[in-house]
């Protein structure tokens, strides 16, 4: 039996966790190491039965504990040269990890054990970011935590999905009457960003199969988007398609300061 967690997702922090009893993977290590080990514990989930971290990409939301977690534990730690040689410029993470880094590569996948890997380029605003596809035992995972518009490349990785973890960000309408600054807002809106739950939608309605059985929602804004608002935009669009949206598919808004419930797959 597979388990899946979100241990925190927004910009206060990200992490996510996949495992069974032979292996796990944290992806993005956002939050510190005790608020890991708590929140995993909530669920009888060891700290020790973690084998690896991937990493999205270099935004403190999303690589925070990775110093203590590396240094403390020595968990292996993938992500591409790309990626390392901009975090090493982190004072306080780059010196704790450059002894537990392994490379991947764009469109290449790394095994471990019959867990298997392979990052791909989202756009966003960072030095380099990538989402995940990932093949734990079989299920197909797809990871999309950031990112600031639609490609074809993560349509594709979108299309291989049971299990699909996809950014929903932003209402446009709430953006666009918040309070950020004009400057801050075409950050976030204008390809580089963030997406909208409108574009989320849009990508649902295009790579949906009855292959997908699992959409997660994540990295809600706290200011300018709600769970209401990102799971209607997203069940609107499986009602146009005719699921029924109590046996065909689990659709879900991974909260922000706290952990998910324990999904087993």
């Amino acid at each position: 039996m597979i388990k899946f967690l979100s241990l925190s997702s927004g910009s206060n922090g990200n992490c996510y966790y996949i495992g069974n009893d032979d292996a796990a993977v944290l992806i993005d290590a956002g939050i510190g190491p005790r608020t890991i080990k708590k929140r995993l514990s909530q669920y009888g989930i060891s700290f020790n039965s973690i084998n690896l971290i991937l990493i999205t990409h270099d935004h403190i939301d999303h690589i925070r504990g990775l110093g203590s977690l590396a240094e403390r534990y020595c968990i292996p730690i993938y992500t591409t040269k790309v990626l390392y040689n901009s975090i090493v410029n982190f004072n306080y993470i780059g010196p704790r990890i450059k002894n537990f880094v392994k490379y991947t590569e764009i469109g290449v996948p790394s095994v471990f054990k019959e867990v298997s890997f392979t990052p791909f380029i989202v756009p966003h605003d960072a030095t380099q970011t990538v989402g995940y596809h990932i093949d734990f035992y079989g299920t197909k995972f797809t990871f999309i935590t950031d990112a600031g518009s639609i490609t074809d490349t993560e349509i594709i990785y979108c299309k291989k999905a049971e299990v699909l973890i996809l950014e929903a960000n932003y209402d446009l309408k709430m953006l666009r009457e918040g309070p950020y600054t004009k400057e801050l807002k075409e950050r976030i809106s204008q390809g580089n960003g963030h997406l909208c739950n409108d574009e989320t939608a849009e990508i649902i309605r295009k790579i949906y199969t009855k292959n997908l059985k699992y959409v997660f929602l994540c990295h809600l804004s706290e200011h300018n988007n709600t769970p209401e608002k990102a799971f209607n935009a997203v069940s609107e669009v499986f009602n146009d398609l005719g699921c029924n949206m109590s046996t065909d598919i689990v659709l879900s808004c991974l909260p922000r300061r706290e952990p998910s419930e324990l999904f087993l797959l």
